[in-house]
């Protein structure tokens, strides 16, 4: 007789259950906090309400959670392919049978509850990666499997951005995270790093002051290298001379031609006294880098849309922002949180949130419900448990046998702290809004079935680390 199925009691991780249980709850109560009236009040349970949608949401988790664990975890590895095509019909039927909510095409909309795509598909991305990383010949040092690698991952996210939902696709990043522990070079890392860095100096920074700075770096790097101590004099001079014309008579053109004939100019000096190298590596450095500085500015003004200018605008440049406009929903986000202090105003107390100031504040700005009321206490204990719950993760990912259960784990842990640090950021102005949820509390049943099956999943593979499935 088979064996009836059942759940892994023996190696099942009650702490790490315990975590998300504790930010579920405290979600379900800060979104019955944001719609509490005093005059009329609701119970936690009324269906007509977001906090009794939530509990819904809740049981149907809990549901999901329960079938997870009794399935027979080799199910997952065997048909992770194919969950993932499947999740990736879903996000381009999307875009021909979605709703369009808040300018993005990335909803179904099921009588009266919205569905969206996206979520699932992190789950069956992250099942497809960790699959075709545990194979026994994918070696990411070698360039086909590092762009199939980056294909599994890129797919998703190109259809995503046709909703458009740049949100959601960003957070599709998080997976490189699962392939630098797989052995991605670690040069990769530090290129994008630095071209984003380069992205964001642009926006932030005139053009013209960063091709300046790359200039005048480079000419003082030659001119060090210099064995005339005269030259390293004259040099000396000019580049004091092109900062002094341009704070004063804002010749701007014309002293970047005349940097760029100095740069030249150093550039052969050093080359002709044995210091070869140093020109080689500098020159094509600095010409990368004004192109990507020109390109950034390029981008921003020609491909970007008015209202995801506004949003960069409001991270990089909140000055000029209308503060009744763009920057309305950061502002109030952050006198929301500020209002509470350290101890908080109180639970059910929230005035800022409770009267409609901060918009989406069940959603994408739940974490402004905490700050209002719990205080900078309560805003610390959330930011723990999270800090444990993802922590946790990666230290369960490590004691797995699997390839595949630990390159999972990795990208479950990834995709909260992407989740985490973007959302929390964003409410308190630290990276643009871009929507999307905090993992387990904000209201929305797309976002807690996906986080459920993401995190369901990762209990279950852990649970059954000692069973020796193959």
């Amino acid at each position: 007789m088979a064996d009836r199925p059942s759940i892994n009691t023996k190696g099942f991780d009650w702490i790490t259950l315990s975590f998300v249980l504790a930010l579920i709850v405290i979600g379900w109560i800060m979104i019955y906090a944001v719609e509490y009236n005093e005059q009329n009040p609701a119970s936690l349970f009324d269906l007509n309400t977001s906090a009794g949608k939530q509990l819904l949401f809740i049981g149907i988790a809990a549901a999901i959670f329960m079938v997870i664990q009794i399935m027979d975890a080799r199910f997952w590895r065997i048909f992770a392919f194919i969950i993932y095509v499947i999740s990736l019909l879903l996000l381009v039927g999307v875009l021909f049978l979605g709703s369009s909510i808040k300018g993005a095409t990335a909803w179904y909309q099921i009588g009266g509850f919205s569905f969206q795509p996206s979520e699932v598909a992190k789950f069956g991305t992250c099942l497809a990666l960790s699959s075709f990383l545990s194979a026994y010949s994918t070696n990411l040092k070698q360039r086909r499997y590092m762009l199939m690698a980056i294909g599994i991952i890129a797919v998703p996210q190109i259809i995503i951005m046709l909703q458009p939902d740049a949100g959601s696709a960003l957070v599709f990043l998080s997976f490189f995270i699962v392939l630098y522990r797989a052995g991605l070079e670690s040069w990769i890392y530090a290129l994008f790093i630095s071209i984003a860095a380069l992205f964001v100096s642009a926006l932030l920074f005139e053009t013209y002051n960063i091709v300046l700075f790359l200039g005048l770096g480079g000419i003082a790097l030659f001119g060090i290298q210099l064995k005339q101590r005269n030259y390293f004099i004259l040099f000396f001079i000019i580049l004091c001379a092109s900062v002094w014309f341009t704070l004063k008579y804002g010749y701007k053109n014309e002293i970047l031609v005349g940097l760029l004939i100095v740069l030249i100019i150093t550039g052969v000096i050093t080359w002709l006294q044995g210091n070869s190298r140093t020109v080689l590596l500098y020159t094509p450095l600095f010409f990368i880098c004004s192109g990507i500085t020109y390109a950034a500015n390029w981008v921003f003004q020609n491909m970007l849309q008015a209202h995801q200018q506004e949003r960069i605008n409001v991270w990089l440049h909140p000055e000029r922002c209308d503060p009744r406009g763009s920057l309305y929903n950061v502002l109030q986000s952050k006198l929301a949180i500020g209002s509470g202090g350290i101890n908080g105003k109180g639970f059910l107390q929230g005035t800022l949130t409770k009267l409609n100031y901060v918009p989406e504040q069940s959603t994408d700005f739940i974490f402004c419900t905490v700050g209002e009321e719990q205080g900078f206490i309560g805003s610390m204990v959330v930011l723990g448990i999270f800090l444990a719950l993802i922590l946790r993760l990666f230290w369960m990912a490590e004691r797995q046998k699997l390839e595949f259960s630990r390159h999972y784990l990795y990208g479950v842990a990834g995709i909260l702290f992407f989740h985490v640090i973007i959302n929390i950021g964003m409410t308190i102005g630290l990276v643009p809004i871009i929507g999307i949820p905090l993992p387990f509390m904000s209201y929305g049943g797309s976002s807690m079935i996906g986080f459920t099956l993401l995190m369901s999943l990762a209990i279950k593979l852990d649970a059954d680390r000692n069973s020796g499935y193959r």
